[in-house]
């Protein structure tokens, strides 16, 4: 894979190279390879169909967690999550420790303490981490889902964009089975205020608790804004909003 320079660029094929375009810009390859027909029927490529069947499963459940967080996912996400999600769940598959090659899963994986670790402060949007704007400690009631940010100072507890003049924090809690394909998603209330020097608490309750069995994820979200004529408006559509997964039980 190279890059192509200059003032034209090309996509399509001449000859045996291939152009295209691509988020890391505009590049070009030779083409060639092995056929598709080869790898799904030569025994010389037994490792490559169960590396890939293991990572259509890991493709799967990466899917299935996005979809089931949409709600809180939207605006809160860079343009390389859904592939930093499946490396995630290929490496939380790794940790399935009973299924064979090609069979490891991570609805397995997940229920291995590695399994969590992979996944626990998950960052959706690498363009604003939690870590980097956030500076104040959390604590999670795990009966009751409630969690809590007691007396957040934005001028020294939030490090905001240029230009917000308000955020908002909210979260979530979900019970997500990855063997079921079935998930149970509870979004909290929000917070919104003023970035200032006024303490602000912040208490988020679910609307009630997600039923089900599965894995248990807690969410947190905070967005940014700008007051305009006594309206909020998103900061670029949330270019800056953060969203991590702040524990998995």
């Amino acid at each position: 894979m190279a890059k192509q320079k200059g003032i034209i660029k090309l996509e399509g094929t001449i000859g045996d190279i291939t152009f295209y375009k691509s988020m890391d810009g505009h590049l070009a390859r030779a083409k060639g390879g092995v056929s598709g027909e080869r790898i799904k029927t030569d025994p010389a490529f037994v490792r490559t169909r169960e590396n890939g069947t293991e990572f259509k499963l890991a493709a799967q459940s990466g899917k299935l967690l996005r979809d089931s967080i949409r709600p809180i996912l939207m605006n809160a996400t860079d343009s390389r999550a859904t592939s930093r999600l499946t490396k995630i769940m290929s490496n939380i598959a790794k940790q399935d420790s009973t299924s064979v090659r090609g069979a490891r899963s991570a609805a397995t994986g997940i229920g291995t303490a590695n399994g969590k670790a992979f996944l626990k402060l998950f960052n959706f949007n690498l363009d604003s981490i939690l870590g980097t704007v956030l500076f104040k400690t959390w604590s999670i009631n795990y009966a009751t889902g409630v969690i809590t940010l007691p007396n957040i100072t934005p001028t020294t507890d939030i490090i905001a964009p240029a230009g917000a003049t308000h955020f908002t924090i909210s979260g979530a809690e979900e019970i997500i089975n990855f063997s079921t394909a079935t998930y149970d998603f509870k979004l909290t209330n929000a917070v919104n205020a003023a970035i200032g020097t006024t303490a602000v608490p912040v208490v988020l309750t679910p609307t009630a608790l997600p039923a089900g069995t599965g894995t248990k994820l807690f969410f947190l979200k905070i967005e940014f804004f700008q007051m305009v004529n006594n309206v909020q408006y998103s900061l670029k559509n949330g270019k800056f909003d953060s969203l991590a997964i702040i524990d998995v039980s």
